[in-house]
Protein backbone atom coordinates (compact mmCIF):
# COMPACT_ATOMS: atom_id res chain seq x y z
CA UNK A 1 0.00 0.00 0.00
CA UNK A 2 2.83 2.40 0.74
CA UNK A 3 4.13 2.25 -2.87
CA UNK A 4 0.79 2.56 -4.67
CA UNK A 5 0.67 6.39 -4.56
CA UNK A 6 4.20 6.53 -6.04
CA UNK A 7 3.22 4.06 -8.76
CA UNK A 8 0.13 6.08 -9.56
CA UNK A 9 2.19 9.27 -9.99
CA UNK A 10 4.64 7.46 -12.30
CA UNK A 11 1.86 5.94 -14.39
CA UNK A 12 0.14 9.31 -14.79
CA UNK A 13 3.41 10.80 -16.01
CA UNK A 14 3.74 8.05 -18.62
CA UNK A 15 6.76 7.33 -20.81
CA UNK A 16 7.49 9.56 -23.80
CA UNK A 17 9.55 6.90 -25.61
CA UNK A 18 6.81 4.28 -25.24
CA UNK A 19 4.19 6.76 -26.38
CA UNK A 20 6.16 7.37 -29.59
CA UNK A 21 6.53 3.63 -30.28
CA UNK A 22 2.82 3.04 -29.78
CA UNK A 23 2.05 6.25 -31.66
CA UNK A 24 -0.07 7.50 -28.83
CA UNK A 25 -1.03 11.13 -28.57
CA UNK A 26 0.93 12.79 -25.82
CA UNK A 27 -1.35 14.75 -23.50
CA UNK A 28 -0.30 18.35 -23.17
CA UNK A 29 -0.83 18.56 -19.42
CA UNK A 30 -0.53 15.83 -16.81
CA UNK A 31 -2.08 15.64 -13.41
CA UNK A 32 -2.26 13.17 -10.55
CA UNK A 33 -4.41 14.35 -7.66
CA UNK A 34 -3.99 12.14 -4.60
CA UNK A 35 -6.13 11.59 -1.52
CA UNK A 36 -4.07 9.59 0.97
CA UNK A 37 -4.41 8.42 4.53
CA UNK A 38 -2.51 10.56 7.02
CA UNK A 39 -1.28 7.29 8.58
CA UNK A 40 0.41 5.92 5.45
CA UNK A 41 4.19 6.06 5.27
CA UNK A 42 4.39 8.04 2.01
CA UNK A 43 2.08 10.78 3.29
CA UNK A 44 4.85 13.15 4.52
CA UNK A 45 6.82 12.90 1.26
CA UNK A 46 3.89 13.65 -1.08
CA UNK A 47 3.21 17.14 0.19
CA UNK A 48 0.82 17.95 -2.67
CA UNK A 49 -1.58 15.20 -1.69
CA UNK A 50 -4.72 15.77 0.35
CA UNK A 51 -4.32 13.95 3.70
CA UNK A 52 -7.32 12.60 5.57
CA UNK A 53 -8.23 10.37 8.45
CA UNK A 54 -9.60 7.29 6.63
CA UNK A 55 -11.92 6.53 9.57
CA UNK A 56 -13.69 9.86 9.13
CA UNK A 57 -16.14 9.23 6.27
CA UNK A 58 -17.21 12.86 5.93
CA UNK A 59 -13.59 14.02 5.76
CA UNK A 60 -12.84 11.47 3.02
CA UNK A 61 -15.86 12.64 1.01
CA UNK A 62 -14.85 16.29 1.37
CA UNK A 63 -11.28 15.48 0.30
CA UNK A 64 -12.44 13.64 -2.83
CA UNK A 65 -14.69 16.55 -3.77
CA UNK A 66 -11.82 18.98 -3.23
CA UNK A 67 -9.58 16.89 -5.50
CA UNK A 68 -12.20 16.96 -8.26
CA UNK A 69 -12.99 20.69 -8.18
CA UNK A 70 -9.41 21.90 -7.75
CA UNK A 71 -8.34 24.20 -10.64
CA UNK A 72 -6.52 22.42 -13.44
CA UNK A 73 -3.42 24.59 -13.08
CA UNK A 74 -3.13 23.64 -9.39
CA UNK A 75 -3.50 19.97 -10.28
CA UNK A 76 -0.67 20.25 -12.80
CA UNK A 77 1.63 21.96 -10.30
CA UNK A 78 0.98 19.29 -7.70
CA UNK A 79 1.64 16.52 -10.19
CA UNK A 80 4.96 18.09 -11.26
CA UNK A 81 6.00 18.32 -7.62
CA UNK A 82 5.09 14.68 -6.97
CA UNK A 83 6.84 13.39 -10.06
CA UNK A 84 10.09 15.26 -9.32
CA UNK A 85 10.18 13.55 -5.93
CA UNK A 86 9.38 10.07 -7.33
CA UNK A 87 11.92 10.47 -10.14
CA UNK A 88 14.70 11.43 -7.75
CA UNK A 89 13.89 8.95 -4.98
CA UNK A 90 13.82 5.76 -7.01
CA UNK A 91 14.73 2.20 -6.00
CA UNK A 92 18.45 2.89 -6.47
CA UNK A 93 18.29 5.92 -4.19
CA UNK A 94 16.62 3.99 -1.36
CA UNK A 95 19.00 1.04 -1.74
CA UNK A 96 22.04 3.34 -1.56
CA UNK A 97 20.66 5.15 1.48
CA UNK A 98 20.19 1.85 3.34
CA UNK A 99 23.71 0.73 2.46
CA UNK A 100 25.17 4.06 3.61
CA UNK A 101 23.34 3.77 6.94
CA UNK A 102 24.70 0.26 7.42
CA UNK A 103 28.25 1.34 6.56
CA UNK A 104 28.07 4.31 8.93
CA UNK A 105 26.73 2.11 11.73
CA UNK A 106 29.42 -0.55 11.25
CA UNK A 107 32.29 1.87 10.64
CA UNK A 108 33.59 1.88 14.22
CA UNK A 109 31.89 -1.34 15.27
CA UNK A 110 35.18 -3.09 16.06
CA UNK A 111 36.26 -0.17 18.29
CA UNK A 112 33.07 -0.04 20.32
CA UNK A 113 30.91 -2.30 22.43
CA UNK A 114 27.17 -2.33 22.92
CA UNK A 115 25.20 -2.40 26.16
CA UNK A 116 21.49 -2.77 26.80
CA UNK A 117 20.31 -0.31 29.44
CA UNK A 118 16.92 0.66 30.89
CA UNK A 119 13.64 -1.18 31.19
CA UNK A 120 10.32 -1.15 29.35
CA UNK A 121 9.84 1.83 27.05
CA UNK A 122 13.17 3.26 28.24
CA UNK A 123 15.20 0.22 27.15
CA UNK A 124 17.77 0.96 24.46
CA UNK A 125 21.04 -0.38 23.15
CA UNK A 126 23.91 2.11 23.40
CA UNK A 127 27.33 1.98 21.78
CA UNK A 128 30.26 2.80 24.06
CA UNK A 129 33.94 3.29 23.34
CA UNK A 130 36.20 0.41 24.32
CA UNK A 131 38.28 2.78 26.49
CA UNK A 132 35.19 3.73 28.53
CA UNK A 133 35.61 1.90 31.83
CA UNK A 134 34.81 2.03 35.50
CA UNK A 135 37.00 4.28 37.61
CA UNK A 136 39.19 2.12 39.83
CA UNK A 137 39.57 3.39 43.40
CA UNK A 138 43.15 2.10 43.72
CA UNK A 139 44.30 3.85 40.56
CA UNK A 140 42.89 7.28 41.42
CA UNK A 141 44.05 7.13 45.06
CA UNK A 142 47.62 6.43 43.95
CA UNK A 143 47.50 9.36 41.51
CA UNK A 144 46.04 11.57 44.25
CA UNK A 145 48.82 10.63 46.68
CA UNK A 146 51.71 11.48 44.36
CA UNK A 147 50.22 14.74 43.02
CA UNK A 148 51.33 18.19 44.18
CA UNK A 149 48.54 20.43 42.86
CA UNK A 150 45.00 19.15 42.39
CA UNK A 151 41.93 20.56 40.65
CA UNK A 152 38.61 18.95 41.62
CA UNK A 153 35.33 19.90 39.89
CA UNK A 154 32.13 18.35 41.21
CA UNK A 155 28.51 18.48 40.18
CA UNK A 156 26.01 18.41 43.07
CA UNK A 157 22.51 17.08 42.39
CA UNK A 158 22.75 13.53 41.05
CA UNK A 159 26.47 13.32 41.78
CA UNK A 160 27.17 14.09 45.43
CA UNK A 161 23.48 13.70 46.26
CA UNK A 162 21.00 11.22 44.74
CA UNK A 163 17.89 12.48 42.96
CA UNK A 164 15.48 12.94 45.88
CA UNK A 165 12.79 15.25 47.23
CA UNK A 166 15.13 16.60 49.91
CA UNK A 167 17.96 18.25 47.97
CA UNK A 168 19.99 19.45 50.97
CA UNK A 169 23.38 17.77 51.50
CA UNK A 170 24.03 15.29 54.27
CA UNK A 171 26.40 16.09 57.11
CA UNK A 172 28.73 13.45 55.69
CA UNK A 173 28.95 15.19 52.30
CA UNK A 174 29.67 18.56 53.91
CA UNK A 175 32.36 17.01 56.12
CA UNK A 176 34.03 15.40 53.10
CA UNK A 177 34.12 18.72 51.23
CA UNK A 178 35.56 20.44 54.30
CA UNK A 179 38.35 17.88 54.52
CA UNK A 180 39.21 18.27 50.83
CA UNK A 181 39.17 22.07 51.05
CA UNK A 182 41.51 22.09 54.04
CA UNK A 183 44.20 20.38 51.99
CA UNK A 184 46.55 23.12 50.70
CA UNK A 185 47.20 21.12 47.55
CA UNK A 186 43.51 21.05 46.54
CA UNK A 187 41.46 23.51 44.52
CA UNK A 188 37.86 22.32 44.93
CA UNK A 189 34.98 23.72 42.90
CA UNK A 190 31.28 22.80 43.20
CA UNK A 191 28.97 23.35 40.20
CA UNK A 192 25.22 23.39 40.75
CA UNK A 193 21.99 24.60 39.23
CA UNK A 194 20.68 25.93 42.55
CA UNK A 195 20.48 29.58 43.67
CA UNK A 196 23.35 31.45 45.29
CA UNK A 197 21.57 31.80 48.63
CA UNK A 198 20.86 28.06 48.71
CA UNK A 199 24.50 27.15 48.15
CA UNK A 200 25.61 29.68 50.78
CA UNK A 201 23.32 28.03 53.29
CA UNK A 202 24.25 24.46 52.45
CA UNK A 203 28.03 24.77 52.12
CA UNK A 204 29.67 26.94 54.79
CA UNK A 205 33.10 25.48 54.02
CA UNK A 206 35.89 27.97 53.46
CA UNK A 207 38.15 27.73 50.40
CA UNK A 208 35.34 26.13 48.37
CA UNK A 209 34.73 27.61 44.92
CA UNK A 210 31.09 27.50 43.83
CA UNK A 211 29.08 28.08 40.66
CA UNK A 212 25.34 28.70 40.93
CA UNK A 213 22.70 28.31 38.22
CA UNK A 214 24.98 26.18 36.03
CA UNK A 215 27.78 28.71 35.97
CA UNK A 216 26.01 32.04 35.50
CA UNK A 217 27.13 33.08 38.99
CA UNK A 218 30.55 32.18 40.41
CA UNK A 219 32.35 32.76 43.66
CA UNK A 220 35.97 31.85 43.41
CA UNK A 221 37.48 31.24 46.84
CA UNK A 222 40.11 28.68 45.96
CA UNK A 223 43.20 29.17 48.15
CA UNK A 224 41.45 32.06 49.92
CA UNK A 225 42.47 31.39 53.51
CA UNK A 226 40.29 34.18 54.86
CA UNK A 227 36.65 34.57 55.82
CA UNK A 228 34.01 33.81 53.25
CA UNK A 229 33.42 37.41 52.17
CA UNK A 230 34.07 37.09 48.44
CA UNK A 231 31.28 38.42 46.25
CA UNK A 232 29.39 36.45 43.64
CA UNK A 233 30.16 37.53 40.09
CA UNK A 234 28.69 36.70 36.68
CA UNK A 235 30.58 34.68 34.07
CA UNK A 236 28.92 36.49 31.17
CA UNK A 237 27.50 40.02 30.76
CA UNK A 238 24.23 40.50 32.69
CA UNK A 239 21.41 38.81 30.82
CA UNK A 240 17.93 40.14 30.06
CA UNK A 241 15.53 37.65 31.63
CA UNK A 242 12.32 39.04 30.14
CA UNK A 243 12.06 35.76 28.19
CA UNK A 244 10.85 34.12 31.41
CA UNK A 245 7.47 35.82 30.91
CA UNK A 246 7.15 33.88 27.65
CA UNK A 247 8.51 30.54 28.89
CA UNK A 248 6.68 30.31 32.21
CA UNK A 249 3.10 30.09 30.80
CA UNK A 250 4.25 27.30 28.48
CA UNK A 251 5.75 25.37 31.41
CA UNK A 252 2.57 25.95 33.45
CA UNK A 253 0.55 24.35 30.67
CA UNK A 254 2.66 21.19 30.83
CA UNK A 255 2.64 21.23 34.65
CA UNK A 256 -1.17 21.15 34.64
CA UNK A 257 -1.24 18.12 32.33
CA UNK A 258 1.64 16.21 33.98
CA UNK A 259 0.87 15.08 37.52
CA UNK A 260 3.93 15.26 39.77
CA UNK A 261 5.76 17.95 37.77
CA UNK A 262 6.75 21.35 39.16
CA UNK A 263 8.37 24.59 37.99
CA UNK A 264 11.53 25.78 39.72
CA UNK A 265 12.27 29.46 39.13
CA UNK A 266 15.73 30.89 39.83
CA UNK A 267 17.31 34.24 39.08
CA UNK A 268 18.28 33.37 35.50
CA UNK A 269 16.98 29.82 34.97
CA UNK A 270 13.56 28.22 34.61
CA UNK A 271 13.35 24.48 35.27
CA UNK A 272 10.44 22.15 34.57
CA UNK A 273 11.04 19.17 36.85
CA UNK A 274 9.13 15.90 36.33
CA UNK A 275 11.14 13.77 38.77
CA UNK A 276 8.00 12.74 40.70
CA UNK A 277 5.84 12.18 37.61
CA UNK A 278 5.34 8.94 35.70
CA UNK A 279 8.75 8.44 34.04
CA UNK A 280 7.48 7.38 30.61
CA UNK A 281 4.76 10.03 30.36
CA UNK A 282 7.09 12.67 31.83
CA UNK A 283 9.77 11.86 29.27
CA UNK A 284 7.28 12.22 26.39
CA UNK A 285 6.01 15.51 27.81
CA UNK A 286 9.59 16.76 28.20
CA UNK A 287 10.33 16.16 24.50
CA UNK A 288 7.21 18.09 23.51
CA UNK A 289 8.05 20.90 25.94
CA UNK A 290 11.56 21.28 24.49
CA UNK A 291 10.11 21.65 20.98
CA UNK A 292 7.46 24.07 22.23
CA UNK A 293 9.95 26.27 24.10
CA UNK A 294 12.41 26.31 21.20
CA UNK A 295 9.57 27.47 18.98
CA UNK A 296 8.35 30.35 21.17
CA UNK A 297 11.87 31.42 22.21
CA UNK A 298 13.41 31.38 18.74
CA UNK A 299 14.28 35.09 18.81
CA UNK A 300 15.41 35.11 22.45
CA UNK A 301 19.01 34.62 23.70
CA UNK A 302 18.00 31.44 25.50
CA UNK A 303 19.23 27.86 25.48
CA UNK A 304 16.73 25.03 26.12
CA UNK A 305 18.11 21.67 27.22
CA UNK A 306 16.65 18.41 28.43
CA UNK A 307 18.48 16.84 31.39
CA UNK A 308 17.70 13.93 33.71
CA UNK A 309 14.07 14.42 34.85
CA UNK A 310 13.97 18.09 33.85
CA UNK A 311 13.88 20.67 31.08
CA UNK A 312 15.94 23.81 31.60
CA UNK A 313 15.80 27.22 29.93
CA UNK A 314 18.80 29.45 30.63
CA UNK A 315 20.73 32.33 29.02
CA UNK A 316 22.91 31.43 26.06
CA UNK A 317 26.63 31.13 26.71
CA UNK A 318 26.21 29.74 30.23
CA UNK A 319 27.75 26.30 30.71
CA UNK A 320 29.78 24.30 33.16
CA UNK A 321 32.53 24.17 30.56
CA UNK A 322 32.94 27.91 31.11
CA UNK A 323 33.27 27.25 34.85
CA UNK A 324 36.09 24.76 34.24
CA UNK A 325 37.80 27.23 31.90
CA UNK A 326 37.65 30.04 34.47
CA UNK A 327 38.92 27.81 37.26
CA UNK A 328 41.94 26.54 35.34
CA UNK A 329 42.72 30.01 34.00
CA UNK A 330 42.76 31.38 37.54
CA UNK A 331 45.15 28.67 38.69
CA UNK A 332 47.38 29.30 35.69
CA UNK A 333 47.50 33.02 36.50
CA UNK A 334 49.06 32.07 39.84
CA UNK A 335 51.56 29.80 38.11
CA UNK A 336 49.80 26.70 39.45
CA UNK A 337 49.54 23.87 36.91
CA UNK A 338 47.53 20.93 38.31
CA UNK A 339 49.06 17.49 37.94
CA UNK A 340 45.80 15.86 39.10
CA UNK A 341 42.41 16.82 37.64
CA UNK A 342 39.16 15.14 38.69
CA UNK A 343 35.78 16.08 37.18
CA UNK A 344 32.57 14.23 38.10
CA UNK A 345 29.03 14.86 36.85
CA UNK A 346 25.88 12.96 35.98
CA UNK A 347 23.89 14.64 33.20
CA UNK A 348 24.17 16.46 29.88
CA UNK A 349 25.03 19.80 31.45
CA UNK A 350 28.26 18.22 32.75
CA UNK A 351 29.37 17.07 29.31
CA UNK A 352 30.75 20.56 28.63
CA UNK A 353 33.14 20.12 31.56
CA UNK A 354 34.24 16.71 30.35
CA UNK A 355 34.83 17.97 26.84
CA UNK A 356 36.89 20.94 27.97
CA UNK A 357 39.23 19.21 30.42
CA UNK A 358 39.92 16.37 27.98
CA UNK A 359 40.50 18.65 24.99
CA UNK A 360 43.93 19.61 23.68
CA UNK A 361 43.08 23.31 24.09
CA UNK A 362 43.52 23.20 27.86
CA UNK A 363 46.68 21.05 27.89
CA UNK A 364 48.77 24.17 28.63
CA UNK A 365 46.86 24.60 31.89
CA UNK A 366 48.07 21.24 33.20
CA UNK A 367 51.47 19.95 34.23
CA UNK A 368 53.19 17.79 31.65
CA UNK A 369 52.68 14.74 33.88
CA UNK A 370 49.06 15.56 34.74
CA UNK A 371 46.56 12.75 35.16
CA UNK A 372 43.03 13.73 34.12
CA UNK A 373 39.95 11.83 35.32
CA UNK A 374 36.64 12.79 33.65
CA UNK A 375 33.97 10.61 35.25
CA UNK A 376 30.22 10.35 34.68
CA UNK A 377 27.68 8.78 37.03
CA UNK A 378 26.07 5.77 35.40
CA UNK A 379 27.15 3.67 32.44
CA UNK A 380 25.95 5.66 29.43
CA UNK A 381 27.32 7.42 26.34
CA UNK A 382 29.49 10.29 27.53
CA UNK A 383 32.52 12.38 26.69
CA UNK A 384 34.00 11.19 29.98
CA UNK A 385 36.44 8.26 29.90
CA UNK A 386 35.35 6.78 33.24
CA UNK A 387 32.14 6.05 35.06
CA UNK A 388 30.90 5.23 38.55
CA UNK A 389 27.64 3.35 39.05
CA UNK A 390 25.82 5.72 41.42
CA UNK A 391 26.13 8.56 43.93
CA UNK A 392 27.03 6.14 46.71
CA UNK A 393 30.22 5.21 44.84
CA UNK A 394 30.99 8.90 44.25
CA UNK A 395 30.68 9.62 47.98
CA UNK A 396 32.90 6.63 48.82
CA UNK A 397 35.51 7.87 46.34
CA UNK A 398 35.51 11.41 47.74
CA UNK A 399 35.64 10.03 51.27
CA UNK A 400 38.69 7.98 50.32
CA UNK A 401 40.44 11.04 48.87
CA UNK A 402 39.58 13.08 51.97
CA UNK A 403 41.09 10.33 54.14
CA UNK A 404 44.30 10.45 52.08
CA UNK A 405 44.49 14.23 52.57
CA UNK A 406 44.10 13.84 56.35
CA UNK A 407 46.72 11.08 56.37
CA UNK A 408 49.22 13.18 54.41
CA UNK A 409 48.58 16.17 56.68
CA UNK A 410 49.46 14.08 59.75
CA UNK A 411 52.62 12.83 58.07
CA UNK A 412 53.66 16.35 57.06
CA UNK A 413 52.14 19.01 59.36
CA UNK A 414 53.74 21.77 57.25
CA UNK A 415 51.04 21.17 54.64
CA UNK A 416 48.52 22.59 57.07
CA UNK A 417 50.33 25.89 57.47
CA UNK A 418 49.17 28.86 55.48
CA UNK A 419 51.33 30.51 52.90
CA UNK A 420 50.71 34.29 52.76
CA UNK A 421 51.44 34.25 49.04
CA UNK A 422 48.46 31.95 48.54
CA UNK A 423 46.02 34.56 49.85
CA UNK A 424 44.27 35.72 46.72
CA UNK A 425 40.84 36.21 45.26
CA UNK A 426 39.31 36.63 41.88
CA UNK A 427 39.67 40.40 42.07
CA UNK A 428 43.43 39.99 41.54
CA UNK A 429 42.73 38.23 38.24
CA UNK A 430 40.74 41.11 36.90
Amino acid sequence: MNLIPYEYVASRQGNDKLDRILRLCKPEEKKSMLVVSEFIGCSPSLSGAIRVNPWNIEAVADAMECALVLPEKEKNLRHDKHYRYVEKHDVGYWANSFLQDLERTCKDHSNRRCWGIGFGLRFRVVSLDLSFRKLAMEHIVQAYRRSKTRAILLDYDGTLMPQAINKSPTAKSVQILNSLCQDQRNAVFLCSGFKRCTLDEWFPAENLGMAAEHGYFMRYELKLRLKRDAEWETCIPPADCSWMQIARPVMELYTETTDGSIIEERDTVLVWNYEDADPDFGSCQAKELVDHLESVLTNEPVSVKSTVHSVEAKPQGVSKGLVARRMLAALQERGMCPDFVLCIGDDRSDEDMFQFITSASCADSFASTAEVFACTVGRKPSKAKYYLDDTAEVVRLMQGLAYVSEELALQNPALGEEDPEDLWCVGELQ
